[in-house]
């Protein structure tokens, strides 16, 4: 009996524990969930579709990404930022590119493959910027304020991306617009966007709760804006 009794206790600790583990999952989705909709309520409307529409900025910040896939092939969502870039360019909807992404290794180098790609698109090395410290979207953004000295700048990224860029642009007082270019299939796509979600719930933390500061910000530069022809 005393045996049957500890079985019985256990399967019941068992089950409480299943329930709270259960409840505690719930809970975190539900604050998830309600963070990314405080984020795409602050960030709404300020996300346009077309480049032939997006707002004129003196700076353009591009988000780096890997130029090819991981199982071969180029990536649609950097051929896509390349474009659209070099575009906005040429209709003078910016005056100047800051090309921002991650130089983990000599290897694997974000902006100069950004550079590249400009310059096959015939985007002059004058009107272009390497940030060789983007090494995250956080960290972009807060280097474009604070190192770059850029106070209103055009955000080029992906629509899904957009959104939490625009939220860390307005904590450090940086105006900001986006311009979405098209999203190109990839495999494993939900996956992304399951981790954009909880990007965007985690950058909620990083500005009001911990403090996050960027990997490394350095020495002023200063921008070499072309102004426009009168």
């Amino acid at each position: 009996m005393p045996r049957e009794n500890g079985r019985r206790g256990l399967i019941r600790w068992g089950w409480r524990l299943l329930k709270w583990c259960l409840v505690g999952v719930i809970f975190m989705f539900a604050v998830v969930v309600v963070l990314n909709i405080w984020v795409f309520a602050k960030t709404a409307g300020r996300i346009h579709h077309d480049t032939l529409v997006c707002d004129a900025e003196p700076v353009g910040l591009v988000f780096g990404t890997a130029e090819g896939l991981r199982g071969g092939g180029r990536n649609p969502y950097f051929s896509a930022r390349m474009e659209a870039a070099a575009q906005l360019l040429r209709l003078g909807r910016v005056q100047h590119l800051l090309l921002s992404g991650d130089n983990r290794t000599r290897y694997y180098n974000e902006p100069v493959s950004m550079w590249r790609s400009l310059r096959t698109r015939n985007v002059g090395s004058d009107d272009m910027t390497l940030d060789y410290a983007g090494f995250s979207t956080f960290d972009s953004v807060v280097r474009a304020r604070r190192v770059f000295g850029a106070e209103h700048v055009l955000l080029i990224s992906q629509a899904w991306h957009l959104p939490r860029a625009l939220f860390i642009a307005d904590a450090v007082g940086l105006k900001a617009e986006g311009c979405a270019v098209p999203d190109g299939r990839v495999g494993g796509e939900w996956q992304l966007w399951l981790r954009e979600w909880l990007a965007r719930a985690a950058t909620v933390g990083d500005i009001y709760l911990w403090g996050r500061v960027p990997y490394f910000l350095g020495p002023p530069e200063t921008l070499p804006i072309r102004k426009k022809e009168e």
